[in-house]
């Protein structure tokens, strides 16, 4: 006769395996189900990844292609006609700006980014920085004033060049006193490049004063 306990031990292997193939059958799906997911999540994320490299790509060869169109207005054409993203187009919007022939048309554009609430502040800045800067702006100079005071706060990322062209407006106005004072400021401002303070210092002297050191020499 068999031993009793390897007996007893085989009916109970069997028994585990029943349960093991019971218990695979009515929830085997679930990791079946997971195993899908995971492959098939990792599909989508590389074919996400290759359609925003190709869109990427794309739209990088169409502003290369407006680009080399010798035209202003043949270049502005194209760049507008080029379909991506909110950001990217705002980019585009920035760059068709420069292009502009009339300062009217490159400020209008300008101002379209800096109102847009659905871009990063980052854009909408720059835009209004820009718009403010345009070569003979349509805008007054308490106009550009308005919208250059904004960029002035602490941590801004034009701060200074703000604080400069603000100055420069404020000239405009007559207001030599209030520009000397923002000059000066900006000759011993951390943040300014040695170019603004440059700038700064030669306006400064331009005014009729004098360039204050660090050492307030």
């Amino acid at each position: 006769m068999s031993n009793p306990e390897s007996f007893i031990e085989e009916v109970t292997e069997e028994v585990r395996r029943d349960k093991l193939f019971a218990t695979f059958k009515k929830y085997g799906w679930i990791g079946i189900v997971g195993v899908i997911v995971i492959v098939g999540g990792a599909t989508i994320n590389e074919w996400m990844k290759a359609n925003q490299e190709a869109a990427a790509q794309a739209a990088g060869d169409a502003i290369l292609q407006a680009d080399a169109k010798a035209e202003a207005a043949d270049r502005s054409a194209a760049l507008d006609a080029i379909e991506t993203d909110s950001e990217v187009s705002a980019v585009l919007g920035l760059i068709a700006a420069a292009d502009e022939s009339e300062p009217a048309q490159a400020t209008e554009r300008l101002s379209a980014i800096a109102a847009d609430s659905s871009l990063p502040q980052l854009y909408r800045d720059l835009a209004a920085f820009k718009q403010a800067s345009v070569e003979n702006s349509p805008l007054a100079a308490e106009d550009r004033i308005a919208l250059l005071e904004p960029l002035t706060v602490p941590g801004g990322a034009f701060r200074v060049l703000a604080e400069e062209q603000i100055a420069i407006a404020e000239v405009e106005q007559g207001n030599n006193d209030a520009a000397l004072e923002r000059l000066q400021a900006l000759i011993v401002d951390t943040e300014a490049s040695q170019g603004l303070r440059q700038r700064a210092s030669q306006l400064i002297v331009a005014l009729g004063a004098v360039p204050q050191t660090p050492n307030g020499i």
